[in-house]
């Protein structure tokens, strides 16, 4: 008897034969394929007569086949299926191309359904490789026709009627998948069964079906990461951290004697990070703002009272070139201070703005405490890596680690205590996300530009425009300017169609700009290669920087008054505000233009949120309805996307209803011992998506 641990294998002969596609995409089980939810679904039932068919408009006929038959094409070169069908109200041709298994399928007299797309040619209306299902094949009721029809994520010679096929196979099973709801919410809440959910969001009857079997899906996704966020919460407070007291007057002389002033949005989160550092419990708290907003010199202040009270500091950053950029800002900083500044990634080792060190001099040094504050890349979560006393961890673009690795870099610190951590990000991410994602930290929000800032001009340039575009880029190199270039891959990939850097590098520099200094960056380089490409660039010694976006994060260089981006459709919107970013952090007037060579009417709405958008608070809101989360915000490396297979975090009425349900589970019962199915589920989700 079949179970939700019986293999895909043995489900059958045809699943025996499917198994190896199921395991590329990381099916193996019968649960694990109940658990695979489609992306979307195909309206095939809006049931006509060929009478009221309507060119371009998704419908499904009832019809017999009078006559059908395959031919080979002789212009085309291709085998033709082709069929005339028939109801009561007229006749239609159908065509399938290179489908030649259909002639094995289908035969003179079949009842079927048909759903599609009419099309209409110069012979009438008529269906081109439409769907198709024998009626009363599969006890009467269908799969790919006459109903929403569930698509799938699928990968290489494994179709959609394939996965439909197995689903339906197994979907009794669905009734053994164990309820882990308290029956509290479940009846308070109105939510569907989880075993009907499950059938019911492969095979829904209708929409209103669908609709309930989403709702209790979603509720189960949202519940479980608000529990596992508010269990870290409560876990936090039984560890103790080290007391930073705050210099006030040091502080002071730090902010006054500063080149700018600082805004009212940066004094405030800094002032937040600040009194969490006096409590004796350990901070988490995640430090948001906008492209340019000024979270580094926030930063610094709590840095600074870190050290002033003779404890250690580390500095996470997602790339050697972020890194390095930071080193060399935090030692112009700090230049005031007798503070021992180091850099360590895999190619440096650094103290103090220029010395270098050997690699093992400088590991010795962190663990004697003889450097107060380091600030590297993933080098700094290397076992062999010890620091003596480490009280506040910092990481940039926070993001982009996983889990295990935050978790690791607050490892560093003496067993009994805990580090403060505060995880920096420059992603807009929407309040109602914030709280989802990262529920477990709190959240301080520099959402204020610093004055004199001009909005940066957005443009989409069109192949018509792109010479003219060329002309202006000249006109501000004659002014002394820079210009960014960003392509999104490195070679050329004719399946993508996007520009890559190298051969657009071999474009500018030879065609269109032959006698303006042009350098190349990407991320197959070598770090030394990298580290003297962008440092000519920030001297100014390069004009035109053709990168891919490996200067997505942090780069700043006041002098560079546009950014083009080639391809930029291959772009997620939050990513192409980021590279905006890249420029306007000075009071030069700025511009952004967006090159695309697609004509596609999505494309042209997703670049027009970009232009019409300079916030990126409301552009991370539009970026999540285009794309959904995982993409948006790179969580799929933190375990969340495995989890977030159908909540879309813009389901803010789930996520205010899943909350108090979950404070009064942690309130009541904080050990989850009344409530074990919640605490197996927990289990069971932080096992599958390798939370450490």
């Amino acid at each position: 008897m079949r179970n939700l641990k019986t293999p895909i294998k043995s489900i059958n002969k045809i699943a025996e034969k499917l198994a190896p596609k199921f395991k590329k995409l990381g099916l193996e089980t019968i649960q694990d394929l109940l658990f695979y939810y489609p992306y979307r679904y195909d309206d095939y039932s809006n049931l006509l007569k060929i009478k009221d068919l309507q060119p371009g408009v998704l419908s499904t006929i009832q019809v017999k086949i009078e006559l059908i038959e395959s031919r080979r094409s002789f212009r085309k070169r291709m085998m033709l299926t082709e069929s005339v069908v028939a109801d009561e109200t007229g006749k239609l041709k159908i065509i399938w191309f290179n489908q030649r298994f259909i002639i094995k399928m289908l035969s003179h007299g079949d009842e079927i359904y048909i759903s599609g797309k009419p099309i209409l040619t110069d012979a009438g209306l008529e269906f081109h490789n439409p769907n198709f299902e024998k009626i009363g094949k599969y006890d009467k009721a269908t799969m790919h026709t006459n109903r929403l029809v569930p698509v799938y994520s699928s990968t290489e010679k494994l179709s959609q009627k394939q996965i439909r096929f197995i689903l339906k196979t197994i979907l009794v099973c669905a009734q053994q998948i164990s309820e882990w709801l308290p029956k509290e919410i479940i009846e308070k809440e109105k939510l569907l069964p989880l075993s009907q959910a499950v059938h019911q969001i492969h095979f829904p009857i209708n929409k209103e079906n669908l609709k309930h079997a989403k709702r209790r899906l979603k509720f189960d996704e949202i519940f479980l990461l608000q529990m596992r966020a508010g269990i870290i919460k409560k876990e936090l407070l039984k560890f103790k951290s080290f007391v930073i007291n705050f210099k006030e007057k040091q502080t002071k002389n730090f902010v006054n004697n500063l080149p700018f002033k600082m805004t009212q949005a940066q004094k405030k989160s800094a002032w937040e990070i600040i009194q969490d550092l006096e409590k004796n419990q350990p901070m988490n708290r995640l430090l948001e703002g906008d492209v340019g907003s000024g979270k580094t010199i926030t930063a610094a202040l709590a840095i600074l009272n870190t050290l002033l009270n003779k404890f250690q500091v580390a500095y996470m950053a997602p790339t050697e070139i972020l890194a390095h950029q930071h080193f060399n800002s935090f030692c112009e900083i700090f230049k005031d201070y007798d503070f021992n500044i180091a850099l360590l990634t895999r190619s440096e080792s650094k103290i103090n703005s220029k010395k270098n060190i050997k690699k093992t001099d400088l590991i010795k040094k962190i663990k004697n405490q003889e450097i107060d504050f380091v600030i590297g890349t993933h080098a700094l979560i290397q076992n062999k890596i010890e620091f003596k006393n480490l009280a506040f961890v910092i990481i940039d673009e926070q993001h982009r680690f996983g889990v295990g690795q935050r978790k690791m870099l607050k490892q560093k610190s003496e067993k009994n205590s805990q580090p403060h951590l505060l995880s920096m990000t420059a992603t807009p991410i929407p309040r109602s996300l914030a709280l989802t994602l990262y529920g477990e930290l709190d959240l301080s929000v520099i959402n204020e530009m610093p004055k004199n800032r001009k909005p940066i001009i957005t443009k989409i340039i069109n192949m018509e425009n792109r010479a003219k575009t060329y002309e202006f880029i000249k006109s501000e190199i004659a002014k002394d300017k820079q210009i960014f270039v960003v392509c999104p891959l490195i070679d050329p990939s004719d399946k993508l169609g996007s520009k890559a850097v190298k051969e657009e590098f071999e474009k500018l520099d030879k065609k269109i700009f032959p006698k303006i200094k042009i350098e190349l960056l990407h991320g197959k380089l070598k770090s030394d290669e990298k580290e003297k490409i962008m440092q000519n660039f920030v001297n100014n010694k390069t004009k035109i920087l053709v990168s891919t976006t490996v200067i997505e994060v942090g780069i700043d260089v006041p002098n560079a008054t546009i950014i083009m981006i080639e391809s930029a459709e291959r772009f997620g919107l939050a990513q192409l505000h980021q590279l905006r970013g890249r420029v306007g952090r000075a009071e030069h007037q700025s511009y952004c233009f967006l090159f695309t060579e697609s004509d596609n009417e999505q494309v042209f709405k997703r670049l027009h949120a970009v232009v019409e958008s300079k916030n990126g608070f409301e552009l991370a809101e539009k970026d999540l309805e285009f794309r959904g989360p995982g993409e948006v915000y790179g969580i799929k490396q933190s375990g969340y996307n495995d989890m977030l297979k159908i909540a879309t975090l813009m389901d803010w009425p789930i996520i205010k209803s899943t909350k108090p349900w979950v404070d009064k589970i942690l309130n009541s019962d904080p050990e989850l011992k009344n409530n074990l199915n919640i605490k197996n589920k927990l289990t069971d989700f932080e096992t599958s998506i390798h939370f450490e």
